[in-house]
């Protein structure tokens, strides 16, 4: 038996426990990458907690991703598979045109959405003057620049939209019928029936969509090199988070932190408080949803 999950052993020690103990080693060091690891204890997290102004800036971008992206996916994919799941005729084409876009590299992707939106030469915006609306800046504007982003993460959330669409179809027809039967409208069917149906299904789309959102790196880091015209190559730009750090998530701080500044000690301590975040933020929400469960039945 040993030897049969030793695959699985050297796999876990490599790429999960030791470089999670190892970060959690060097958040409590001044670490270059090139020196020895110096000792300085919780300065790291002092710093992170009080002295860092821009992290605070970086974690308030990130909140409001968790919040509006974990909504708005969820609803939007929950809402194309309903769609779907009523159609009658051509519902592979119509499943695989909803997928692909999830299929697109999101450098790719990110980079058509910056020149479909760019304020003066994208179509989007030519669309709009042709109805007679100013179209925003988008990209380059710090209050569209994460509206933006979130409609280039609602267009890609094909996969979570195929695991909904599953999950409807599994939901027993009898039970429709006999609502129906009762009296139950559409929507008291959707509420009463279909969600406590596919409940652990939209509660493995929240927790995915959280752990996305408070992931969120390439799209930012490469919608604000291309929109502020200095990206010398895709995703590298001298101003990060652009424009005025509208676009600056958690992780791309930590990211400059670490491989920009060379302050990997304090990076680790971004990692390990970003780790612990989520991991109690899922196992509070998986309880939640556990006792919402219990008191319905």
């Amino acid at each position: 038996m040993l030897a049969f999950m030793a695959p699985w052993g050297v796999g876990f020690t490599a790429f999960f426990a030791y470089p999670l103990l190892a970060t959690g080693y060097f958040s409590f060091t001044s670490y270059d990458l090139l020196g020895e690891p110096a000792w300085v204890g919780l300065r790291n997290y002092a710093y992170l907690f009080a002295g860092d102004p821009v992290v605070r800036i970086a974690a308030a971008n990130t909140a409001w991703l968790v919040v509006v992206l974990t909504v708005l996916r969820v609803v939007f994919a929950l809402g194309v598979a309903s769609v779907i799941a009523r159609l009658r005729r051509g519902v592979g084409l119509v499943r695989t045109l909803c997928y692909l876009p999830a299929l697109a590299p999101p450098v790719a992707a990110t980079l058509a959405f910056v020149f479909l939106f760019n304020p003066g030469t994208g179509p989007v915006n030519g669309f709009l003057r042709a109805l007679g609306v100013d179209g925003p800046l988008w990209f380059n504007d710090p209050a569209w620049a994460k509206p933006a982003l979130t409609l280039l993460t609602l267009w890609g959330c094909g996969e979570l939209m195929i695991i909904l669409l599953a999950a409807l179809l599994d939901v027993p027809a009898e039970l429709h019928e006999a609502a129906a039967l009762d009296g139950a409208g559409a929507w008291r069917r959707f509420r009463n029936i279909t969600i406590p149906s596919i409940a652990p299904v939209l509660l493995f789309g929240v927790v995915n969509s959280i752990i996305f959102s408070l992931q969120y790196f390439t799209q930012a880091v490469v919608a604000g090199a291309v929109a502020s015209g200095q990206a010398e190559v895709v995703g590298s730009s001298k101003v990060l988070g652009f424009p005025d750090n509208s676009t600056l998530t958690f992780p791309a701080w930590l990211y400059q932190q670490g491989f920009h500044y060379y302050n990997m000690g304090y990076a680790s301590a971004m990692a390990v408080l970003l780790f612990a975040f989520s991991l109690g933020f899922t196992v509070w929400l998986i309880r939640r949803m556990r006792i919402g469960v219990r008191e319905a039945v």
